[in-house]
């Protein structure tokens, strides 16, 4: 018995110690390298090496050497697996061969064709460029993906157009969350299609209109029923204007002024307000360029926070409801209302209005009754499933007795929540909301209700398409390595604090020059996000402080925000045109009286938002000294229409 337990012994000590020769003798072993190259290579900008090694036991690391023409520039350490590296190489235009080195190893090399630095921002610029001359964002998108493909697949034209769309266009939709994006965005416009149709909004329109019975009120009604109708800027567009302008003509109120305030409340709020027809874009470009970036932020948490940072679109609402309230009003305005209320020529003589929108496919049968709960019910759906579904999907793994504050508990649920689910479920769920009430109460029959559902989903197809094509643009700026470019051209010479300010401007001009919100959005968010992520590096920001983020909420917003005061003042953009359509108004005379009113909101949210926040004053602070400032400066320089002096 002692002799077999000794046997039994000996055997297992053997096996041990062979265990332990082998794992010595692997860990002594020498590696195995693999290394390509990441993207393109462009002067002026790391090196985004993906980096292989086999052969090395888990756990160890061993020292890896890159050089470059033969020229060591940086050593790594490295374990086992794939690695994408950032390495800091002198390169200049032309053909480079890149190696990596270790101990005992066998060297891997890769040949790397280096391009000009400035090649790197053509995708984005062509793209901008374009839309400024064709006025036409999907050619634009489109043909900056191109170029994009010419640079990174050679320069044969076939190539680059195959490219074009397996390898750069066709793999966005591929991602799961970005696809949860199309599919709540097309829900969202489908649930619209159905409660417009039903009359639902023009059932809350209606009790708006009530309380419309003198120049004051009418214009608050008008105001009140723009901020109500904040699920689409469209359908605010076009349900507010035709909807109060026998009011406002009625009440002496300039046709101008019932434009404006129908223009400046359709977008801003639409671009404000986390349940619309905007979010699901919003979130997907961002989404896209945290993905991109490796950054650990969740998309949806971010977009809400960058809502008090968007000061343009809500100094817009501060300005539209003080000149409301007060019935002052400043420049051309001011001259067109006391010609309405003088004379009741709410239409200047020689001014010609634009046709108003007639949408039959969306127009309500008649005798429908217009009841506001058809439009209520779906959009409290959607707020209370959406809120629910964060929540639930949010607290699974984090214990409550973990947290000895309610708030901070509170704040990581939702911070770990499964946004793009619940908007799913939330979209969903205001759909069938929606349909069930058309079609219970007998105000649409199934067929017809399906076919309001389904305009609605063709009516968020742009949408779809320009998102699409921004998440490509995105992809293309990504393997150029455009905002490491942006950066090193800036290093030393851009204040990170002065980007939000400089972002305004730049999405302002191209949104003002293009005529669309989206199309700028689409264009710049892929690239600003890593020149925001980049600078602030380089400028020793943690990446987890509040430096960073607060930079990163004012780069977010700033694009948002310029993008909504484009297209708000753009004498081509389509919600400009549809505000000058449905209110009756001469589309030039709703530019040329809005246009200041823009100005001084915009302008005042650089000077008192973008700038004083970067360097850390609080966003809230910002917005009640500027809110003060619009109320003085009304009261100040603005006049009655019916005050003679």
């Amino acid at each position: 018995m002692r002799s077999r337990l000794r046997s039994v012994a000996a055997v297992g000590l053997s096996f041990l110690i062979i265990g332990v020769l082998g794992r010595a003798v692997e860990a002594q072993s020498p590696p195995v390298l693999e290394v390509s190259l990441e993207g393109a290579a462009i002067t002026g900008a790391p090196l985004h090496l993906q980096i292989g090694v086999t052969g090395v036991a888990e756990g160890i690391e061993t020292p890896v050497e890159i050089r470059v023409d033969g020229q060591p520039v940086e050593t790594l350490e490295l374990g086992a697996g794939s690695h994408s590296v950032k390495v800091e190489a002198e390169t200049t235009y032309g053909h480079h061969v890149v190696e990596a080195h270790a101990t005992g190893a066998e060297k891997a090399e890769t040949s790397v064709s280096v391009l000009p630095g400035w090649t790197s921002v053509l995708p984005p610029l062509i793209a901008i460029c374009l839309a400024l001359v064709f006025k036409d964002v999907l050619i634009s998108l489109f043909l900056g993906i191109l170029s994009g493909a010419f640079l990174l697949f050679g320069w044969a034209p076939w190539t680059a157009l195959a490219r074009t769309i397996d390898t750069l266009i066709a793999p966005t939709m591929t991602d799961f969350d970005r696809a949860r994006i199309l599919i709540f965005t097309t829900l969202l416009g489908g649930m619209v299609g159905l409660i417009t149709k039903s009359a639902g909004t023009q059932g809350i329109v209606n009790r708006v209109a009530k309380i419309a019975t003198n120049a004051r009120r009418g214009q608050l009604a008008t105001w009140i029923m723009g901020v109500l109708v904040f699920f689409d800027d469209y359908a605010n567009t076009l349900i507010v204007g035709p909807t109060m302008r026998p009011i406002t003509d009625r009440l002496r109120i300039s046709r101008e002024k019932l434009a404006y305030i129908v223009d400046s409340t359709a977008a801003p709020i639409a671009s404000i307000i986390p349940i619309s027809t905007w979010i699901g874009f919003e979130v997907g470009l961002i989404e896209a360029s945290f993905s991109q970036l490796g950054l650990e932020y969740n998309a949806y948490t971010t977009f809400i926070a960058s809502i008090a940072y968007r000061f343009y679109p809500i100094f817009a609402l501060v300005l539209g409801f003080t000149i409301a309230y007060t019935c002052r009003d400043f420049g051309p305005m001011l001259k067109a209302e006391r010609r309405a209320s003088d004379t009741g020529k709410v239409i200047a003589e020689g001014d010609v209005p634009l046709a108003d929108y007639d949408n039959e496919i969306a127009e309500p049968p008649e005798g429908a009754p217009r009841r506001a709960r058809n439009a209520l019910l779906p959009i409290l759906t959607v707020i209370i499933i959406t809120i629910g579904g964060l929540f639930a999907s949010g607290r699974e793994g984090i214990d409550r007795a973990d947290y000895t504050s309610g708030l901070a508990w509170l704040r990581d649920v939702f911070s770990n929540a499964d946004s793009y689910s619940a908007l799913l479920w939330a979209s969903l769920s205001g759909v069938i909301v929606a349909l069930l009430l058309a079609v219970l109460q007998k105000i649409l029959t199934v067929r017809v209700a399906t076919g309001a559902m389904v305009n609605g989903f063709k009516s968020m197809l742009m949408a779809l398409v320009v998102l699409i094509l921004a998440w490509s643009i995105g992809e293309v700026c990504g393997q150029l390595h455009t905002a490491d470019y942006v950066v090193g051209l800036t290093r030393g010479i851009l204040s990170p604090q002065l980007l939000p300010a400089l972002v305004f401007f730049l999405s302002a001009a191209t949104a003002f020059a293009t005529g669309t919100s989206w199309g700028t959005m689409g264009i710049l968010m892929p690239l600003v996000i890593p020149i925001s992520h980049g600078l602030a590096l380089d400028a020793g920001f943690a990446m987890d402080g509040r430096a960073f983020y607060v930079l990163l909420l004012g780069t977010i917003s700033s694009v948002l925000a310029g993008s909504v005061w484009g297209d708000h003042c753009s004498p081509i953009s389509d919600t400009t045109i549809l505000s000058s359509m449905a209110s009756g108004c001469d589309h030039i005379a709703h530019v040329r009286t809005q246009m200041p009113y823009a100005l001084a909101a915009g302008f005042l949210g650089v000077l008192v938002g973008d700038l004083p926040t970067a360097y850390g004053m609080s966003p809230w602070i910002a917005i009640l000294v500027g809110s003060a400032v619009i109320i003085g400066f009304v009261r100040w320089r603005g006049k009655r229409s019916d005050w003679a002096g």
